[in-house]
């Protein structure tokens, strides 16, 4: 287990293997009550949030009806713990390619495909197109084997959207559309608490 205490950005680093999250993983929320992290969703393993807790970095929101013993104590698992104090959301986004992939929302911006997803310079490089968030897109391997170094025109294409550097609320509201797999009971009121409501 990480040692919380000498982690510098233990608040923020919640991205976990995805075994260590199989028994009663934490929903981390920032100190206004939101997920850290919508897609991916902002978790630790149980150990992590015990020791935060210890630490009197976070405060229990809600448990699990499983405990874990110490010699001294006996202790619930917390199912939601947020932070004491506050982590302000970057203001830029990094390039990378989960982050342009949630852009798009996991989907070709010429078919809509979901399968078999890369990524495709709308202005080919050989032609001088950049690598940036206004010229790289989401793409399946058909359209882009098809598209090639042509342009959109050449290529009798076109794009659902056009390309733009999201914010970090972009990808935050993208987030929220892809429900976790395994979604405890505990968490549903803060996933989706300022999710407008239907009439």
């Amino acid at each position: 287990m990480q040692d919380l205490s000498h982690h510098k950005d233990f608040r923020t680093a919640f991205v976990r293997e995805e075994a260590d999250l199989k028994r009663h993983p934490a929903l981390v929320l920032n100190a206004d009550y939101r997920p850290l992290s919508y897609y991916p969703l902002s978790l630790w393993p149980w150990q992590e949030a015990v020791k935060a807790v210890v630490m009197d970095r976070i405060s229990i929101v809600a448990e699990y009806d499983a405990t874990i013993h110490s010699p001294r104590r006996t202790i619930r698992i917390p199912s939601v713990v947020v932070l004491k104090d506050y982590v302000k959301p970057r203001k830029r986004v990094a390039f990378t390619r989960f982050n342009l992939f949630l852009r798009d929302g996991f989907c070709c911006q010429y078919c809509g495909s979901t399968s078999d997803l890369t990524f495709d310079h709308v202005v080919p490089r050989m032609r001088g197109g950049k690598t940036s968030w206004t010229n790289v897109v989401a793409a399946c391997q058909p359209c882009n084997l098809h598209k090639g170094s042509r342009s959109l025109r050449q290529a009798g294409m076109q794009l659902m959207r056009p390309a733009r550097e999201p914010t970090a609320s972009d990808l935050q509201s993208v987030g929220r559309r892809f429900k976790p797999r395994a979604l405890h009971v505990t968490w549903q009121d803060y996933l989706y608490w300022d999710s407008e409501l239907e009439a």
